[in-house]
């Protein structure tokens, strides 16, 4: 009788686990408890893929092998619930990458000629940040993105400009903005854009030729193009096409040439990132 019992409870705890495991089906979904998997599934129910497959998450998450971009969502929606985020803020994001990520979406022009990308220069995306050096999210967003298109795991995948764009509410943006285009024609602007926001808290403008010499410059060149009138007319045309192109705040995203209106948290941008690669190279499985 004990052990008809054992067998019995056993049975039935099997039962929920496959049913719960069978309702997520994500490595992020499955990961969840309690009213946080609660709300996340209610959302798979309810919310649609807007790539490579027209139901809901939850029964296109049914279709083997799954989607790509339904894999991603899904684990979008997970990690935001897991993260406290309530309903209403969770369908928002969804609803703003969507919105990104449409391929019949806007695209503008952004000069690159003359900046130097992070990552390798034949990957098939790019992605443009337009930065102020005294930006504070800037100085967490960049060296993120940095570290993943040259050592993380959209190596090969995506490179990223960056085109400067400094705000006036930021107390000496102008005088690192100017260091930039300096870096830059010197050939040392990712060590010397990484050297200031790693020493974002210490940010002082006598410390710029003194960064530029640790990051490989010649410390008089460096001085002498800080106040060069081409370099300034470059910046401010930086400045001037990012205004045009609707950037209004920093960091502003681009992703081949569409304006990224999602949210700017380093792990979901990476994975907005392999989800256009993935789009342009046909990788939907």
């Amino acid at each position: 009788m004990k052990r008809s019992f054992l067998f019995g409870l056993t049975l039935v705890l099997a039962t929920f686990l496959c049913a719960s495991r069978a309702g997520a089906q994500t490595r992020d979904c499955d990961s969840l408890r309690g009213a946080k998997r609660e709300l996340a599934l209610a959302i798979l129910k309810t919310q649609h893929a807007y790539s490579c497959c027209d139901r809901t998450l939850k029964e296109c998450l049914k279709r083997k092998p799954v989607c790509r971009v339904v894999e991603r969502l899904a684990n979008d929606v997970c990690r935001r619930a897991a993260a406290g985020q309530d309903r209403a803020t969770i369908e928002r994001g969804l609803a703003r990458r969507a919105t990104s990520m449409m391929p019949s979406g806007k695209k503008y022009r952004i000069a690159l000629a003359n900046m130097p990308p992070a990552g390798d220069p034949s990957s098939k995306v790019t992605a443009v940040l337009y930065l102020c050096p005294r930006c504070p999210y800037c100085s967490r967003m960049a060296p993120a993105l940095y570290k993943e298109v040259t050592r993380g795991s959209l190596k090969g995948k995506v490179k990223l400009y960056v085109r400067p764009f400094p705000l006036r509410s930021h107390d000496h943006s102008t005088e690192g903005a100017m260091a930039w285009m300096a870096s830059i024609r010197l050939g040392k602007f990712w060590p010397y854009a990484l050297k200031i926001y790693e020493n974002f808290e210490q940010f002082d403008p006598a410390r710029l030729p003194t960064w530029a010499e640790a990051t490989g410059m010649d410390k008089k060149a460096f001085v002498r193009l800080i106040g060069d009138k081409t370099l300034r007319a470059a910046l401010v045309e930086s400045k001037k096409e990012g205004i045009r192109n609707g950037v209004d705040a920093t960091p502003t995203l681009f992703i081949d040439g569409r304006k990224y209106v999602g949210d700017l948290d380093a792990r979901l941008v990476a994975d907005v990132l392999a989800e256009e690669y993935d789009a342009v190279t046909g990788r939907t499985r």
